[in-house]
């Protein structure tokens, strides 16, 4: 991976996490905060998930202590978890403009709640993040057509199709 693979996976994430908050904006608040007995109860509870641990490993990268409350469960609106997204995005993008190639191979160590400690190179956990999340924007999917709404289509290549046709 080089700084700019890895800034283009997270331009897609960014992308992606975009669409998902304007899909879930318009969901009436009985849709968007029904437990559909989910991984994470539900939309709203998956988002927070999503918008957590894209937290908790930017923290980790900056040597930050871990967020206040897991799994986001002190944002309590759509517009409270968008704004905590919209704050981290900015951090991670300060981040990753200040970023270079030696770092992508340098460790740290993580400890999961889970338990246990690893070490990690930062070219791992950037594609781990991107993948983690891609994962959950996935049960969104689902959760979303639970409750009849249609999701957005969030596609690596559909990014990349968009990303060329506006560049022409």
């Amino acid at each position: 991976m080089t700084v700019a693979e890895a800034r283009e996976l997270f331009a897609y994430n960014a992308w992606a996490n975009r669409r998902f908050l304007a899909a879930l904006e318009p969901l009436p608040a009985e849709s968007y905060f029904r437990d559909l007995k989910s991984s994470h109860g539900g939309l709203h509870g998956t988002l927070c998930h999503i918008v957590w641990a894209e937290q908790l490993w930017l923290n980790r990268w900056l040597g930050k202590p871990n967020p206040a409350v897991p799994q986001g469960r002190d944002l309590t609106t759509l517009a409270a978890a968008q704004a905590r997204w919209e704050a981290l995005e900015a951090e991670r993008a300060a981040f990753l403009a200040g970023l270079e190639e030696a770092r992508l191979h340098d460790t740290i160590e993580v400890k999961p709640s889970t338990g246990g400690a690893y070490r990690h190179a930062f070219h791992e956990m950037f594609r781990h993040a991107v993948d983690h999340s891609s994962y959950h924007r996935g049960q969104l999917v689902t959760l979303l057509r639970q409750v009849g709404a249609t999701p957005p289509g969030t596609g690596l290549i559909t990014f990349y199709r968009e990303r060329r046709a506006s560049a022409t």
